[in-house]
């Protein structure tokens, strides 16, 4: 029988608040914490491998999906469909693996309002200043100067719908924020929602209980 629920986990922030480098070291702590793969209508890259990288379909077949309710989040991203399918994401649930998603607050919302809210854990990153936002973005070396302003725009959009999620942490040391991270899932594993042993053994104390009285 399994002894709990796997978690749908959430993870988000602005570019540069650390949320790649937190979602790696969860993945290091606990190598059962699986990324969850998207399904995309774009065509595969070089090196691309279908259903470990993305799931890749036709853009009929992901508008189906959708309209079946068979996605629990999904988006129009320059030109192409991108989107999480439910039905690995339940598997796991049923069989206690937990499953992570690095998304925005957009998607994060979306699998709020769908009927695996229940299982799911959201957790946002916030940088601990703007200053410092920037200068992490800068010091990547990866992004031009105009990429950089984008992202820069684009962030404070992402942080003002930080009141969206179960936790926010300021990302000011990464040590102490990957321990909170685990106490926060520890606990989370630990919910009622995800430990449906409890009340056969509830019902189990009960008939002891009247069996002894």
């Amino acid at each position: 029988m399994t002894q709990r629920r796997g978690l749908l986990i959430i993870l988000s922030s602005p570019s540069g608040a650390g949320k790649s480098t937190m979602a790696k070291a969860l993945r290091d702590w606990d190598s059962t914490i699986q990324f969850s793969i998207s399904a995309t209508t774009r065509a595969p890259r070089p090196g691309e491998v279908g259903a470990q990288d993305y799931f890749f379909v036709s853009e009929t077949m992901f508008k189906d999906q959708v309209k079946n309710d068979e996605m629990l989040e999904h988006a129009h991203v320059f030109g192409n469909f991108y989107g999480s399918p439910k039905a690995p994401v339940q598997e796991a649930i049923a069989n206690g693996r937990d499953i992570l998603f690095d998304i925005d607050w957009q998607g994060a919302q979306q699998i709020r309002n769908s009927d695996l809210n229940v299982h799911t854990l959201s957790i946002f990153l916030l940088p601990p200043s703007i200053r410092e936002l920037k200068r992490r973005l800068e010091s990547r070396g990866q992004d031009s100067a105009e990429t950089i302003a984008k992202r820069m725009e684009k962030s404070w959009d992402e942080i003002s719908h930080w009141d969206g999620y179960d936790f926010v942490l300021v990302n000011d040391d990464i040590h102490h924020t990957e321990e909170r991270l685990k106490s926060i899932i520890t606990a989370a594993r630990l919910r009622l929602s995800q430990q449906p042993q409890v009340k056969d053994h509830v019902r189990k104390l009960q008939q002891e209980f009247e069996d002894l009285t």
